[in-house]
């Protein structure tokens, strides 16, 4: 992974020499927690799938395709990023040097997490503009341009990163046995490692924390004058907090330790310990599953959907059990059943109403 320390071949062989059976056996317990978090993001973002692959009363056709590009870039985590690692943890010995497999898993991981990270920044900036610039959305944030932002998201990376995936390029690759995952070696190009945090990482941090902090503001303004006219409502008075301050306490909270490693190993030259290193690897990955809860499960009109989605499932799968359970009178209908046709009109109306409001409680 791009952003992580390595633990150079010489340090593995030493670990490996002063205790045989401690790699073996705290390999297992890594694998455990590897795979529990694995299952965690997988399941959590496949039921996140299957509600905004249909509409959401409330969120735009715009905001869809964002959040539908977040969620296939966490489901990466679980899906490629991490069996890509174990698979690689068990077929490499200890002692085995870098190889053409170690590098493309490397650049796989880079990949992902900086996808991952510049969908986050993306999705922030139109939030921005749909609050501050209601009137003009449909004119600054259009079916392409969404697109365009999109693939720059999921296309930029890979070209950035694409020397790590050559096995005699200039950075060069280990297998770490602390965090069992092929990391490159940043320390041997630290120009390149300090021009990838420059281009990946601050920028991204940048957008995100001027674009939810300004909208938080916002959000804070209005509450305040909503309560001086004695019109706010107690149930929406922190709707801002619970979802911005979460989202970029997580993301630096996930983020923040991997690029300080990187960081120091790069101008020290200097390895951090086995735990340390593995808990700053893994850890961006919990972002993924984080991203659900603030994103999705905080939304009363995603539960919503939701339930409705596993009520539609189990009436399909199993009948007799929907009945048992009074999910047999569900609504067909399209306004009752919240599905639309795929222009989304309402929605977007609906969303550019409430971003006008939004402006003219702040005017």
């Amino acid at each position: 992974m791009w952003q992580t320390p390595e633990l150079s071949a010489s340090n593995h062989t030493n670990a490996s020499d002063a205790d045989p059976e401690g790699p073996l056996e705290h390999r297992s317990l890594k694998v455990g927690i590897i795979t529990a978090l694995g299952l965690m993001i997988t399941l959590g973002n496949v039921a996140v799938l299957l509600v905004i692959t249909s509409s959401v009363a409330g969120w735009s056709r715009n905001s869809r395709y964002f959040l539908l590009s977040l969620t296939a870039a966490d489901s990466a985590f679980g899906l490629l990023v991490m069996p890509l690692n174990l698979c690689v943890s068990l077929l490499k010995d200890y002692t085995d040097g870098p190889d053409a497999l170690c590098h493309v898993v490397a650049f796989c991981n880079a990949t992902v997490y900086s996808t991952c990270m510049y969908t986050l920044a993306t999705i922030s900036l139109e939030r921005y503009v749909a609050v501050f610039y209601p009137l003009q959305y449909s004119t600054l944030m259009t079916r392409r341009r969404t697109l365009q932002l999109i693939a720059f998201a999921w296309c930029f990376p890979p070209f950035l990163l694409l020397p790590i995936s050559f096995p005699d390029s200039i950075i060069e690759v280990h297998f770490s046995n602390a965090s069992l995952v092929c990391n490159p070696s940043y320390s041997t190009n630290i120009t390149y490692s300090l021009s990838l945090t420059a281009l990946i990482f601050f920028p991204c941090s940048i957008v995100m924390t001027f674009a939810n902090l300004r909208v938080w503001c916002a959000a804070k303004r209005q509450r305040l004058k909503m309560r001086k006219h004695g019109c706010a409502l107690r149930s929406r008075h922190n709707v801002a907090s619970r979802v911005l301050v979460p989202v970029m306490a997580a993301y630096y909270t996930c983020w923040t330790p991997c690029m300080a490693a990187m960081i120091y190993n790069a101008v020290s030259g200097s390895t951090v310990p086995e735990w340390v290193e593995f808990v700053v690897v893994w850890l961006p990955t919990s972002n993924g599953f984080l991203n659900c809860i603030f994103y999705f499960w905080i939304n009363r009109n995603f539960r919503r959907k939701f339930h409705l989605v596993l009520q539609r499932l189990a009436l399909a799968v199993c009948p007799k059990l929907a009945s048992s359970l009074g999910c047999s009178g569900i609504s067909t209908t399209p306004f009752e059943s919240g599905f639309l046709d795929n222009n989304n009109s309402v929605y977007e109306r609906s969303s550019s109403v409430s971003s006008t409001c939004t402006l003219v409680s702040l005017a």
